[in-house]
Formats: structure tokens, sequence, C-alpha cells
């Protein structure tokens, strides 16, 4: 758990942006992470597991889910880089959108 003078001093910048005031509603992290708490925890150990995010503005979703994948396939892909390459070459896809 972080301390309140981290919180204080580095600020999430995605919640920075989602409290900006603009056209777009960006997702705050918090709400981002309530709506995947609701998938399958096992989800998170899944190599095969596939995620699309087809109107990806901020990336905050992916973020979270890459997040939740790096802890989770640590089992399976115990060197940090091998996991990495394999969660981004293999897992997370996107659509962005200007």
């Amino acid at each position: 758990m972080s301390s309140l003078f981290e919180q204080a001093c580095n600020p999430d910048v995605l919640s920075c942006i989602a409290n900006l005031s603009n056209d777009e509603v960006f997702t705050p992290p918090e709400i981002a992470n309530q709506v995947l708490d609701m998938l399958p925890q096992d989800l998170w150990s899944n190599p095969d597991a596939k995620f699309l995010d087809p109107a990806c503005k901020s990336g905050v979703f992916l973020r979270e889910i890459a997040k939740r994948l790096i802890d989770g396939l640590e089992p399976i892909y115990p060197d940090p880089q091998e996991r990495l390459d394999h969660i981004y070459h293999n897992q997370l896809y996107a659509r962005f959108h200007a």
C-alpha cells in the first residue's frame, strides 16, 4: 500500500486526466478496476486469454489488465521480459481513436 506522501506527490496520471472537463469522459482507474474485479480471477493467469478495447482512448483498461496479467502469469513466465513480451504481443489489443 502506498503512503499518503506517495499518493500526494506521485498522482496517477490517468486519475488526473479523468478529472479534466472536456467533451470526452475518461474512465478513472478505480472504476476500470471495479469492472475488472467482476471477471473470473483465474482469467489473469490464463496465457491464452485475449483482451480487446475497441474504443481505446487513454488506455486505462488495457493498463489495468496488463498489471493483473503481469502478476497472474508469473508462474508460467518467470522471466519478466518474456512475460511482458507474451502479454503485449499475444493478449492485449486496441483500436485507438484520436
